[in-house]
């Protein structure tokens, strides 16, 4: 626990004292009626909860280094806005029946003169080569290792749920510049394996259903409000972690809990409450 977090009093509460100040104002006792099931399951977002990534400039590099590299194939004013759409039509399709990764790529090679066997080497080679050079936008989350480590010391899993738009390298890529990529996750969802993306509902419960568990059991955390919090609408509970948080206005910011990383430890210790609705 770091010295801000003293500082807020996040933390066991000294027995025989009143509400812990993340308990929505109920009491030691309330709070032992008010306890959940057990979590055995933790799910975290990636970007702004475990990795820290500067947007601004991550996003203009990647979009520029992979049009480039695309170039001798596709100029980038035909290439961008196709990625573009097609991206868009995947996070937006709820077809069960087709992978994010099936529904990308009939999106983006549609009306084109150019078959997958011919650019799918070329993006792998993107991914395996050049994608690493985007690490310098990126530096993991302070403790986040360790707080990953000790959900896993604990006999939990822990999934990477980040939305599920690109593929298994680059996610795995991302794993490796926070300094997680050699834990074993139950899970790491990518555009290959899911059939949803945040913020559908489906996302989660594709999660759920895959690892054999029940909604109540997992804890989602994240920092994006519209993204993570959908959780909530496949019975999962969620912590909202900052100090990166996202709030479009989109979806009230209810989540069951709200601190930081290391509260994590102390919400799978049964210390701290979900918070009541209007809390």
């Amino acid at each position: 626990m770091d010295g801000e977090a003293e500082k807020r009093g996040v933390g066991a509460p000294d027995e025989g004292t009143g509400p812990h100040p993340m308990s929505g104002g109920r009491t030691a006792g309330e709070e032992s009626a008010l306890m959940s099931p057990r979590i055995s399951t933790v799910l975290f977002d990636l970007d702004g909860t475990l990795l820290h990534v500067d947007v601004e400039g991550f996003f203009p590099d990647y979009f520029g280094r992979l049009a480039d590299w695309l170039k001798p194939y596709l100029t980038p004013d035909e290439f961008t806005p196709r990625l573009m759409a097609s991206t868009a039509r995947m996070v937006a399709d709820r077809d069960p029946a087709r992978t994010n990764a099936e529904v990308f790529l009939a999106a983006f090679f549609d009306g084109l003169d150019l078959t997958p066997e011919t650019l799918l080497p070329v993006f792998d080679a993107f991914y395996r080569e050049e994608f690493p050079k985007l690490a310098r936008h990126a530096r993991p989350a302070p403790g986040a290792r360790e707080v990953v480590s000790k959900v896993l010391e604990s006999g939990r899993r822990a999934v990477i749920a980040t939305s599920p738009v690109f593929p298994r390298a680059a996610i795995l890529e991302r794993l490796r510049w926070a300094g997680l990529d050699d834990l074993p996750f139950a899970l790491i969802t990518s555009y290959e394996n899911m059939h949803f993306c945040k913020p559908h509902r489906e996302y989660y419960a594709e999660i759920v259903a895959r690892l054999g568990c029940e909604p109540g059991e997992c804890l989602m955390v994240g920092n994006d409000v519209e993204e993570d919090l959908a959780a909530q609408d496949a019975g999962i509970r969620v912590l909202l972690v900052g100090p990166n948080i996202i709030h479009r206005g989109r979806r009230p910011s209810t989540p069951d809990y709200e601190g930081t990383l290391d509260d994590l430890l102390f919400i799978l210790d049964g210390v701290v409450p979900p918070r009541s609705a209007g809390t």
